[in-house]
């Protein structure tokens, strides 16, 4: 009881997001106007309202110690951020819902039926998905992570269909439709394997079981093939090798506002899913045999699943960065660029320590802030009432819309990882993680690929001020909302101001993996073969 009441506890956020979904879906049948338009506020309202719940569910200590999770302090890192960004979602959509059937209404062209309109029904779907996404941070079995995932997903297939109208539209919904359900039939496998190698669906149960498996005989090796089978089902989620081919399609075909949520949402979930496993398999107390038939202790992974992850994150860096120097479309450009980041970031998730997962969740703090920013650029221009698609249709921004040009030029320096703008500091932590952690080889390979990038970036950036405008961008002019462009400025002179405050941000992705297994899996290793209950542990230096 003390237990289940805990877990109660930790998913009030989730709980209030919820009931969101159900008020936003009612209000957005209302036949009044002005609440249909309120639609948006509620739901930022109950996003503010999930982020200051967050803030008091964590003060507990003793609810979180309760819950038996692999990382207890994980919840109030990864929703307070969520929630943040999430935010600047919602405002991307702000005129761009319903709009050309609420413009036929308000003029008197067409009556109003509940059956057409979609923005209730928009926002409900993306708070589930939020709600999903947070509930991964409070996961403690393989049931409640699978179910998690699930509703972060599910709700983004739907999200991405409700662009109707066009046959582009119609090819991307049913390609991430039948895609994701295979990813999912992948790592549930993935996941029933994990359970017959272990015994048992608890993620704090297994990470025991599998230690002591690998201090025996080693883990068995259709647990193994269990966990790859997962980490490839994940990929789906990431937009990672071999599950990215779908990723240039549906962002392009989907709405621009759907194309940030689902660039940034699912990443958040799978990375955090991954690590969870990766948790649970353990990053340490493994072991190989030596040519004298000793066993030797090793950190890191195990190796077949250290191969496969190293292999998925150079490929997926690799193909990224090469597939985006292809592009015409911004969109198609933007789902490369995205690959590419999954690739840096299995770099943190690889490395396994405990600043290799810092770095992967601050990374995602600064990833985040660069997709608003870009994508409020878009979301706030238009062309002849449709949206801006190609990257021809930038070419003298800066002379129009001096404002957005700029705000696109730091979202594109910032995924560069241009000093000293945000992603900077985010490429630095992951390198230094990953150079810790041995793993210099993959190290220089996110360097080279990183460089390659910069081609595409600085097109990008350079685009809007070096060439002249023609007559296809005459047509280019502000959205009917003000809202995406405010939203895409104010993350822009985020990527500015929040570097000054980059090492607070760090300490706080710092602070999500305290009192987790990693810091008794670290003093067993450094102490030799003692258990980590026999251990004492290091007074603080004054």
């Amino acid at each position: 009881m003390i237990e289940m009441s805990s877990k109660l506890i930790l998913i009030t956020p989730e709980i209030l997001l919820f009931i969101g979904a159900v008020v936003v879906a009612v209000l957005g049948l209302s036949t009044h106007r002005r609440i249909r338009n309120a639609v948006p506020w509620t739901t930022v309202g109950f996003l503010v309202a999930a982020i200051v719940a967050t803030q008091y569910v964590y003060d507990g200590s003793e609810t979180i110690t309760d819950a038996d999770l692999l990382f207890p302090n994980l919840g109030l890192y990864l929703k307070v951020m969520v929630g943040v960004i999430a935010i600047g979602l919602v405002l991307l959509g702000i005129g761009m819902v319903d709009r050309r059937y609420e413009e036929a209404v308000r003029d008197g062209r067409t009556s109003f039926d509940p059956l057409r309109v979609v923005r209730g029904e928009y926002h409900a779907f993306l708070l589930l998905s939020i709600a999903g996404t947070m509930l991964i941070a409070n996961a403690n079995d393989l049931i409640w992570l699978f179910l998690a995932i699930e509703l972060s997903s599910l709700p983004t297939y739907v999200m991405v269909a409700l662009g109707r109208g066009t046959r582009r539209n119609q090819e991307a919904a049913i390609k991430y439709f039948f895609l994701g359900a295979m990813s999912s039939a992948t790592f549930l496998y993935g996941f029933a394997l994990l359970y017959g190698a272990s015994g048992t669906l608890s993620l704090t149960g297994m990470q025991e079981v599998f230690a002591d498996q690998a201090a025996a005989d080693g883990i068995p090796l259709f647990g193994l093939i269990g966990m790859v089978l997962a980490f490839v089902g994940l990929c789906f989620k990431i937009t990672a090798v071999p599950m990215h081919f779908y990723a240039p399609d549906v962002y392009q075909g989907a709405p621009t506002p759907v194309t940030a949520f689902i660039s940034f949402m699912p990443k958040v979930a799978g990375f955090t899913a991954i690590i969870m496993l990766c948790a649970a398999l353990g990053w340490s107390g493994h072991h190989i045999i030596d040519n004298a038939g000793v066993k030797v202790p090793t950190e890191g992974l195990p190796r077949p699943v250290h191969a496969t992850l190293w292999v998925i994150a150079v490929l997926t860096m690799i193909l990224g960065n090469i597939g985006a120097l292809l592009q015409t479309s911004i969109k198609r450009l933007l789902a490369y660029s995205s690959i590419s980041h999954s690739g840096y970031l299995l770099v943190g998730v690889i490395a396994g320590t405990a600043e290799g997962i810092d770095a992967v969740f601050f990374y995602l703090v600064t990833y985040g802030v660069a997709t608003v920013a870009v994508f409020g650029v878009l979301c706030g221009l238009q062309r002849h009432g449709r949206e801006v698609e190609t990257l021809d249709d930038l070419s003298g921004l800066w002379k129009r819309h001096p404002g957005m040009a700029f705000v696109l030029a730091l979202s594109a320096f910032s995924m560069l990882g241009l000093p000293p703008l945000l992603g900077f500091w985010g490429k630095l932590d992951l390198v230094i993680a990953g150079i810790s952690a041995g793993e210099t080889p993959l190290v220089v390979i996110m360097m080279a690929t990183s460089a390659v990038s910069a081609y595409y970036y600085l097109h990008l950036a350079g685009l809007p001020v070096i060439r002249k405008p023609d007559a296809r961008t005459e047509g280019v002019e502000a959205g009917p909302s003000a809202w995406p462009r405010i939203a895409a400025m104010v993350f822009g002179i985020g990527i500015l101001i929040l570097p000054f405050g980059a090492r607070t941000l760090m300490e706080k992705a710092e602070a999500s993996t305290k009192n987790s297994w990693l810091e008794p899996v670290e003093t067993t290793l450094n102490t030799g073969d003692a258990r980590p209950e026999d251990q004492t542990p290091e007074l603080p230096q004054a």
